[in-house]
Parts: structure tokens; sequence; C-alpha cells
């Protein structure tokens, strides 16, 4: 069964959206029985001066993972989709605090990552989720 970028989104967003380690590692045992490799870390803090951060905490995580090489492509694919995901959130996140996960999924060619993270000023929170996807070579 040839697995599609649709199924390294679900994948991706599943490790996001888990409660905590046990579930990320019950995701990962279901996914990686399909051919999916996958990945979470937690972030948090002030959006726009955390945006670098999460940028390199999912490159890192990817990289630690074998799900891509330690080289400029691997690191490019992975920096490339948290950026694009990442731009899916800005309106909503700009200047405010933010927490919550990342989860990056590779299986073959494709490389998905989701961001899912609570908005909050005070007590009012709201929640935001960006999904991107990056092809690159086996």
């Amino acid at each position: 069964m040839e697995v599609s970028s649709v199924d390294v989104g679900k994948a991706a967003l599943a490790m996001a959206i888990s409660e905590d380690r046990r579930a990320e590692q019950a995701c990962q045992e279901q996914f990686g029985g399909k051919g999916i490799l996958t990945v979470a870390v937690d972030f948090g803090g002030e959006y726009l001066s955390s945006v670098k951060k999460i940028i390199e905490r999912a490159v890192v995580a990817a990289q630690r993972q074998g799900l891509v090489k330690n080289d400029h492509v691997g690191e490019g694919a992975v920096a490339g989709a948290a950026h694009a995901a990442l731009e899916q959130i800005t309106p909503k996140a700009a200047g405010l605090n933010v927490g919550g996960k990342i989860g990056i999924a590779r299986s073959g060619e494709h490389l998905c990552v989701a961001i899912y993270f609570g908005v909050g000023v005070l007590n009012l929170n709201e929640v935001a989720v960006g999904l991107a996807h990056r092809s690159l070579g086996q």
C-alpha cells in the first residue's frame, strides 16, 4: 500500500494533537506500522519571538528521530514546512503568547509538519492549527 501526502499530513496532525508522551508513542507505533516515521515536540512563549525557536526545534527533532538527514536538504525541508505552517497562524497569533506542539511525519518523499497550539491573553484562549507539506528525495 502506497502512503500518500494526505496520509502523512494526518499522521503529523495526530502527533501534534496527541495528549502526552504515551499517546505520542502509541501514534508512533501505529503510523510506523504503515511506514510513516513520526515525532512531536512541545513549545511555548511569545509568538513572534518564538518563531525561530519553533522552526529550530522542529528541525532538531526530525533529525534526532531519523526523519531527515543531517544536511541542508533535510533541514531545509523541515524548516520550510514549519515556516509555511506558521505563516497560516501568524495573523491570529502575532503579539500573543502561544503554547502547543509540533507534529512531524515522513514517508518516502512526503514530509509534513503540523503545528497545533493555544493562543492566549489572560483567560481568553483561541486554538490555531497550521499544516504544510514538502517533497524531498529519498
